[in-house]
């Protein structure tokens, strides 16, 4: 569905993007993760004709970019990071406005506006002005925005950012609703890290170049492992630990073991009981993945932004 080879974009003096190149299947639900300026938002911005390439090739739905740039609009539905409704409006009024790039047919955007109200459960606010909407709210509308032509590939760039959790929690719902029901192409940009767990394809961009791709489970199995904490019993514990080769790392007043697999951890656990106070097994995650890819997680990467 998408095809990028050799992706390259500069900006003077600066280059965004180095010569990237992945492909997304039909029916995927595709994830770019990285931090800020990992060049995601460039990607998705090139991907929906807003921003001019460098250089490579780019293909949309069958569609070359710079060749067909109307067909890949048509394809496409987009959830920038930056709303794209007019505050002044009403979600109708901005519906309406988009709808008509779309079709002539008043009657037929209004249904379609319908349908999209219900879908996306917009109907309660559908006729307030987008300026006093809470950003939960406003993100619906966008997602509602960019479903008006019902789209092959669903473009969304980091659409939960600076919502609470119980807005990003909905959001996302509605996300995966959408994937079952629809059966669309999704590609999504976020920091995080939960976000792409659901995903079946992820590429980990860091400073414009792709450091890693594969399903979220098997960079996960890759990159990242299961750690068991245990809180000693026995100060011995450490001393016992290392006289038996097991590597084990202090971390405040527990004592941290990276282990295989949590069978292994339950080992442990068993062997060195009389010696234990406490434990947890901790799955390993895709900020332990981007850590192991970078020698930094993403939050250190947002914070130096910041």
């Amino acid at each position: 569905m998408i095809d990028i080879k050799n992706l390259y974009k500069d900006y003077e003096r600066t280059r965004a993007l180095h010569g990237i190149s992945f492909s997304v299947r039909p029916e995927a639900f595709f994830a770019l993760l990285g931090p800020n300026g990992a060049g995601k938002s460039t990607t998705i911005e090139i991907l929906s004709t807003l921003k001019s390439k460098t250089a490579g090739t780019v293909q949309v739905a069958t569609h070359r970019l710079d060749e067909a740039d109307g067909a890949i609009r048509e394809a496409i539905g987009v959830v920038f990071q930056t709303s794209a409704l007019d505050a002044t409006l009403t979600v109708r009024e901005n519906l309406e406005v988009r709808g008509a790039f779309y079709s002539k047919d008043r009657s037929r955007i209004r249904r379609r506006i319908d349908e999209v109200a219900d879908e996306i459960d917009i109907r309660e606010f559908l006729d307030r002005r987008v300026g006093t909407l809470s950003g939960g709210q406003r993100r619906r509308a966008d997602l509602a925005r960019a479903l008006l032509n019902r789209p092959e590939v669903l473009l969304l760039d980091e659409p939960t950012t600076g919502l609470d959790p119980r807005s990003r929690e909905r959001i996302w719902r509605l996300v995966l609703k959408l994937k079952r029901r629809h059966r669309m192409t999704i590609v999504l940009t976020t920091h995080y890290m939960e976000e792409v767990n659901d995903c079946d394809q992820v590429v980990v961009l860091h400073e414009g170049r792709i450091v890693a791709e594969d399903s979220a489970q098997r960079l996960r199995e890759r990159y990242a492992h299961d750690k068991l904490l245990i809180t000693p019993a026995s100060p011995a514990l450490s001393s016992r630990l290392e006289r038996e080769g097991i590597d084990c790392h202090p971390l405040g007043a527990r004592l941290h073991i990276p282990v295989v697999s949590p069978f292994q951890a339950i080992e442990l656990i068993q062997r060195f009981e009389a010696d234990i106070e406490t434990f947890e097994i901790v799955k390993g995650t895709m900020d332990d993945v981007f850590l192991n890819l970078t020698g930094r997680t993403l939050s250190d990467h947002d914070a130096s932004v910041a």
